[in-house]
């Protein structure tokens, strides 16, 4: 029997491959996905344990260093940490525009006991030295910065020259950014110095702005939140937050989930096809061999030892299948582990595979498979030695749906004999035409990326966000400072806008974002409805984002409570207005007057978005940076520039697996498909050939029915490749941004165009092995 099993796989040796790449591909799917999940969640917690990540943040306008004993008096807190901290404009060598640069004290020691520094190079400053600073590691790679170079900074409007000694890492900046969902490691770099030298320059001697905390075990972080608001309002509090609402932790966070839901989408997928297949091999395996399973039941075989002869076959795909699957998943995981470095800095992002993973994905292959498998053994089992031993009944012919309508004359009778054959295996022909689909949805659904990312950008970078720059003001400013933006240099075109961090409240719900105020018809910072129209801003009320209303569960005519974080923490309430479209973070608007009017502050205003004239961009550049009051200036180019460098080279590595994967279901569809039914159909074809057809019209009367199953499953698989676009989005929703479903046209033809060649190639090589068809070895059959 075991030699039998062999000479089985030996006949069968390309079916049995392109089976167990399908299962390969599932296996290596699911371990490269998990795997990836695993480690970049066990290099977050182990990074966070050893630098001593705070769990609660707190920022303020100004509080004494007195209230630090406070502080650590409040229930439930273990330690805390202050220190001041600034967004500063940074003049970097041979770099024309101004940078953005967040300046972080540090205390004699040079280091921090929470949100410890991990020294990558240099050293750290020593006591004494003001014009010292430690960088962040992702901003000095992108500047190509490093100990001993020179940069200035303007410190509250005074030029000051530092010398950079060290390169770090710190917990607080995995992902660095100033708010925003998109890494701009170009355009915002982390720097610390001595903490005397920069409370110094803000006028901050003896306060800080800025405090993080450990909790005791055991510590309801709620509680504490709402005592540390409680006891900092007073300072200008802009309100406490814990370790989930840190934007990098957030960021990091939510890719991680969505690394988890994917690792079980694409795998499932994967592994049902597979299962499927040997389904349809075993099964048909067995039809071609009844009179050997008679023969041998008929001498003295079990039906259980029979059944576990068949049982090796599924069984050797499959562990053929684990071991490529297992080698190709270790091999993809590091490769997607390795993408991350882009946008998440580790001081060691550590790929593992633990032993679970691949032992799991083994378990569900071989489930899957015995499960595909289960109907043919219980088939085997109840086959009578006496029926096998006869040729099957012929098969019940009847009239095709053309032939019904009267219109069979329209075909050729190498037509009516595809389309005949099909009608009469019409569970079949779906069966197949529905596995092909499924390569064409994984394809259309992991390369749809691209698509939604650069309508995403369009939206927001050229519909919405219409300017090329946005000047930050360090502190509200009275809207004359507007008109100083206008004279500068290769200025078009100014409009100025308010800016407050708030709580909104909706019944027990709430919700800390900003309010920005913005001109009635704004121009360089539109807002757009739900079908990406402008929209009016209302004189009354504020308009929420969709995904802002959805969670907070109010609708247009409804009021909120808006509570102010910063000044004197006006409460108020407020309508809704609308609902509006902002595919970045969850945010709110209002009318500019309106906002002020609700703040008591006259004409003030905190950014001023510009339109610039590019010939005089240099000239614009080294003015902004000499202006006192501006914090940071911010470049549109720059973060694109940025982003879609990094993305791109993500998505590329991403579709091209994908497409690997989904072009080894299509060929072990088609494959598998052509060579069983050229099996069944060996005595039918090799009768053809003898009556004078020729190859081509032999070959063409199997590829034929191929061809037909490609062209039901190529619409049907684009339909079903937006509807897991569609579930995959919903699966990975996140709070920072919103995934369109937009896959454009090349997109879908990529993918049925890419299944296409599978297929024919798939073809090709039954092709040869009908052309080599042993006219009479195959006509010596049982009949």
């Amino acid at each position: 029997m075991d030699k039998k099993l062999l000479r089985d796989l030996a006949h069968m040796k390309g079916q049995a491959f392109t089976i167990a790449l399908v299962v390969a591909a599932g296996i290596g799917a699911f371990i490269a996905q998990i795997s990836t999940y695993d480690s970049l969640n066990w290099s977050r917690q182990s990074y966070y344990e050893t630098s001593r990540f705070a769990q609660v943040f707190a920022d303020v306008k100004r509080a004494p260093k007195a209230a630090e004993r406070q502080l650590v008096e409040v229930p439930g807190i273990a330690d805390v940490e202050t220190t001041v901290m600034f967004d500063v404009t940074l003049d970097i060598p041979e770099v024309a525009e101004p940078v953005i640069g967040r300046m972080i004290g540090l205390a004699d020691s040079g280091q921090l006991r929470l949100n410890k520094l991990f020294l990558r190079q240099g050293r750290m400053i020593e006591s004494g030295r003001g014009n010292e600073v430690l960088v962040s590691e992702a901003f000095a790679k992108a500047r190509k910065l490093k100990p001993g170079d020179q940069l200035a900074a303007i410190l509250n409007g005074k030029r000051e020259q530092l010398r950079i000694v060290g390169v770090v890492l710190s917990p607080e900046y995995i992902f660095a950014t100033r708010g925003g969902v998109l890494p701009d490691d170009k355009g915002f770099g982390i720097f610390w110095m001595d903490r005397e030298r920069l409370a110094s320059a803000f006028n901050m001697e003896g306060a800080f702005n800025h405090a993080v905390f450990r909790l005791a075990p055991g510590a309801n972080e709620q509680a504490v939140i709402d005592a540390l608001d409680r006891l900092l309002e007073p300072y200008g509090a802009f309100g406490a937050h814990g370790r989930e609402d840190q934007i990098s932790n957030k960021i990091l966070s939510q890719e991680i989930n969505q690394q988890k839901t994917m690792s079980t989408v694409f795998p499932t997928i994967f592994l049902a096809v597979a299962a499927f297949l040997l389904n349809v091999v075993l099964s048909r395996q067995v039809a071609t061999q009844r009179s050997e399973i008679a023969t041998l039941k008929a001498i003295g075989y079990s039906d259980t030892a029979i059944a576990a002869h068949y049982l090796k076959l599924v069984l050797f795909i499959v562990f053929l299948g684990i071991i490529m699957g297992c080698l190709i998943g270790a091999l993809l995981g590091y490769k997607m582990t390795s993408l991350y470095t882009d946008f998440f800095h580790f001081p060691q992002l550590t790929y593992r595979v633990q032993p679970w993973i691949p032992l799991a994905a083994s378990g569900i292959s071989l489930i899957a498979a015995l499960g595909g498998a289960l109907k043919t053994m219980h088939g085997i089992m109840q086959l009578a030695p006496a029926e096998a031993m006869r040729p099957p009944s012929p098969t019940k012919f009847k009239r095709m749906l053309l032939e019904c309508l009267g219109l069979a004359n329209l075909l050729s009778p190498q037509s009516r004999m595809i389309i005949r054959n099909l009608e009469r295996r019409p569970f079949r022909t779906l069966l197949t035409s529905f596995a092909i689909a499924c390569a064409v949805a994984i394809i259309v659904s992991g390369t749809f990326w691209g698509d939604a990312i650069d309508f995403l950008v369009s939206v927001q970078f050229n519909a919405i966000e219409r300017g090329d720059a946005q000047v930050v003001f360090a502190e509200p400013v009275n809207g004359r400072a507007q008109y100083e933006i206008a004279h500068l240099p290769g200025v078009l075109f100014t409009e100025a806008a308010r800016s407050i961090p708030v709580r909104l409240r909706a019944g027990h719900l709430s919700y800390r974002t900003a309010v920005s105020g913005l001109p009635e018809t704004a121009e360089l910072h539109r807002v757009l409805d739900t079908h990406q129209q402008p929209v009016l801003l209302p004189i009354e009320g504020v308009l929420l984002t969709d995904r802002l209303a959805t969670r907070l569960k109010v609708k247009p005519g409804e009021h909120i409570q808006l509570e102010v974080m910063e000044g004197n923490r006006i409460k108020r309430d407020v309508l809704v207005a609308g609902v509006v479209n902002d595919m970045f973070g969850l945010s709110a608007y209002m009318n500019f007057d309106t906002l002020n009017r609700l703040l008591g502050e006259g004409n003030t205003i905190s950014t001023v978005s510009v339109s610039l004239d590019n010939s005089q961009l240099n000239q614009f550049n080294a003015q902004i940076k000499e202006i006192p009051k501006v914090a940071t200036v911010t470049f549109k180019t720059t973060a694109l520039q940025s982003f879609r460098e990094t993305s791109a080279k993500n998505i590329l590595v991403f579709t091209t697996i994908v497409t690997v994967f989904a072009a080894a279901i299509a060929i072990g569809v088609v494959y598998n498909s052509a060579r069983i039914a050229l099996a069944e159909r060996a005595w039918e074809l090799a009768s053809l050939r003898v009556l004078g057809f020729t190859r081509h019209e032999v070959s063409a009367l199997l590829l034929g029915e191929l061809g037909i199953e490609l062209l039901l499953a190529i619409p049907f698989g684009l339909w079903l490749g937006y509807l897991l676009s569609l579930l995959i989005v919903t699966l990975t929703h996140t709070e920072t941004f919103a995934i369109p479903i937009i896959i454009e046209s090349k997109t879908y033809a990529y993918a049925a165009l890419t299944t296409l060649i599978a297929g024919i190639a798939s073809a090709l090589f039954v092709r040869h092995r009908i052309d080599q068809l042993d006219l009479v070895g195959v006509l010596k059959t049982r009949e």
